[in-house]
């Protein structure tokens, strides 16, 4: 009876502990199905890889959620205390992100399911841009909070354009991306500040400075997306997401002896985002470089994720994974 009476009370307390970042699972996923789906058209892949990642994505999303809905419902305190935090708020925005990322996977073959997870994914990321901005507003921020995450919330704007084609007005289109253009200039110049002048990142947060290739990279696909063109504009969101990308390969020891965390998965994300744009890139130039790389990129984001989804589980089965920090 009291082991029983134990094991529940370690159920509770995980679910109590689960945390918004595990959405960041989701955008990994989601960024690599996109990819192997440009992989499809450009590089000649299987289609039956894309459809297979299609449906791992779209399950972990659905996993995720009604998780995470079970612990709004009995640990209310928890949510909330989680969405004033001034770092996990900016995880909250992985939720609106995921269903853009959705939209994107299921855009060409289901339109009308990628309409309804675009709809929802907009209007939801608008709140939550709204509402994180208010926040950094309405509370002193602290500067050692600051981290590459702070990226998520409003730089996540850029996706919008690339599902959302067909779905808005061009303008509707321009709103989102120019704001997201925006604080990406803005935020770079305060993290950068934060990481050169100020004390090193924490530890955990080390994986989330690969989400400094993803503005740039995203910028690039959502505005190729919308006006179909690789132009000077386009050229220089390209060879920034390029120049971090080669910087972060750079600084390859920073990342080898770290602990795991679930922010490992901020590694996926990026890098599928750079290896998507490279293919484009290589579909309007035909440049054996962005080839060669288009295929570096696909590999090395395909054993990322191998290594990450074996860190996450091998930590979920020892139970060091949903535990009070």
């Amino acid at each position: 009876m009291e082991v029983t009476e134990k094991v529940e009370t370690v159920e509770q307390n995980r679910l109590k502990f689960f945390p918004v970042m595990m959405y960041a699972i989701v955008m990994g996923l989601c960024g690599l199905t996109i990819m192997y789906q440009k992989a499809v058209s450009v590089l000649g892949f299987s289609e039956w890889i894309a459809f297979g990642l299609m449906g791992v994505s779209t399950f972990v999303f659905a996993l995720i959620s009604v998780v995470y809905m079970i612990k709004f419902f009995t640990y209310q305190e928890a949510v909330k205390k989680e969405f004033m935090h001034p770092v996990r708020i900016n995880f909250f925005a992985a939720i609106s992100i995921s269903m853009l990322m959705l939209a994107i996977i299921y855009k060409e073959h289901y339109e009308g399911v990628a309409a309804v997870f675009w709809y929802a994914g907009v209007v939801l990321h608008f709140y939550l841009t709204m509402y994180t901005i208010s926040f950094w507003i309405n509370h002193n921020q602290e500067l050692a909070h600051s981290n590459p995450a702070w990226l998520i919330p409003v730089v996540g704007n850029v996706l919008v354009p690339i599902g959302g084609v067909g779905f808005a007005s061009q303008g509707v289109l321009l709103y989102f991306f120019s704001i997201g253009i925006f604080f990406w200039l803005v935020l770079f110049a305060i993290l950068l500040n934060r990481i050169i002048f100020h004390h090193q990142l924490a530890i955990k947060f080390m994986p989330t400075l690969f989400i400094l290739i993803a503005p740039p990279a995203v910028g690039f696909l959502a505005y190729f997306k919308m006006f179909g063109v690789v132009d000077l504009f386009a050229n220089i969101l390209f060879d920034l997401a390029l120049f971090f990308t080669l910087l972060i390969a750079f600084l390859y020891k920073n990342f080898l002896k770290i602990k795991f965390f679930i922010s490992w998965w901020a590694f996926v994300f990026p890098l599928a985002a750079m290896g998507i744009s490279s293919m484009i890139m290589y579909s309007q130039t035909h440049d054996i470089f962005t080839l060669i790389f288009s295929y570096v990129m696909v590999a090395v984001t395909t054993a990322m994720i191998g290594v990450v989804i074996y860190q996450t589980v091998l930590h979920m089965q020892k139970g060091e994974i949903c535990i009070q920090e």
